[in-house]
């Protein structure tokens, strides 16, 4: 009897890509928090905005949940990341 040992990782490339720059302030911006909708994110997250808002001075916070945990995150949420200055995403186990 022989064992075959797999290899998980990807052999393909990937396709280049730059860093987003970083921001100089986040005061007067906006921010998107995304979750993967588990219980655990709601206190966390909450605790985030408010410390974005009254520390960094943060203009604005849009908090979207996916559709699914364990899926990247759904069209709309990409969407609105677009008008984003950042975002925060984060899981709740």
């Amino acid at each position: 009897m022989s064992i075959e040992i797999l290899d998980p990782t990807y052999g393909g490339g990937t396709a280049p890509f730059a860093m987003a720059g970083r921001l100089a302030s986040l005061e007067g911006k906006t921010v998107g928090i995304i979750s993967n909708g588990k219980k655990g994110t709601r206190p966390f997250f909450s605790a985030l905005e408010k410390e974005l808002k009254e520390t960094w001075g943060v203009a604005s916070v849009e908090r979207l949940t996916k559709s699914n945990y364990s899926a990247p995150a759904d069209r709309e949420i990409m969407a609105a990341a677009k008008h984003w200055d950042a975002a925060f995403a984060g899981i709740g186990d």
